[in-house]
């Protein structure tokens, strides 16, 4: 995907996102560190344009939820920031890609420390297949068949000063 491509993916996504939910009420996104966050602003930027508001924002780092991080050094944790409450609203997770649904699934489990929302989808920029855990998305910028082998990058501007997403070979 190039710059257009990931920008008409995020602006697709927000339309459905407001589609689906009938308006943005009763919506509050939540990204993933890291460039879950960004796509959440990203999103968070259309749909203040189109809608004339902006959903409320948050942040979950879910490194401490992590099925892996026994078997890592030191894990840094990051803030979380929740400036809402969850409580009857519906939760948008955002993320780059889904893979495992591992993440997804450390995600739910520290949303959930947060209260109990109406409903959780998810949104994400690159669906790449390969799922361990019954997880799928709501909403999806780009499906992507891949290979267990093959990796996939996204790259936003804000984060790292160029804009697409690549698919990348066994290392």
């Amino acid at each position: 995907m190039d710059r257009r491509a990931v920008a008409r993916a995020v602006r697709r996504i927000a339309q459905e996102i407001t589609e689906r939910n009938g308006g943005l009420d009763q919506v509050c996104l939540v990204g993933i560190r890291t460039r879950g966050v960004d796509l959440a602003k990203r999103l968070c930027e259309v749909l203040a344009k189109d809608e004339g508001a902006a959903p409320p924002l948050g942040e979950l780092d879910i490194t401490l939820y992590r099925d892996d991080a026994p078997g890592r050094r030191m894990p840094e944790v990051r803030p979380t920031k929740m400036p809402f409450d969850v409580e009857g609203k519906v939760i948008v997770l955002v993320d780059d890609v889904l893979f495992t649904g591992r993440t997804v699934r450390a995600a739910i489990d520290a949303l959930m420390d947060f209260g109990r929302p109406t409903a959780i989808q998810l949104a994400v920029l690159v669906d790449r297949g390969h799922r361990e855990l019954p997880i799928a998305a709501d909403y999806v910028g780009r499906k992507v068949e891949t290979r267990a082998d093959e990796s996939v990058r996204v790259r936003l501007e804000s984060r790292d000063g160029e804009e697409r997403v690549v698919l990348r070979g066994p290392a």
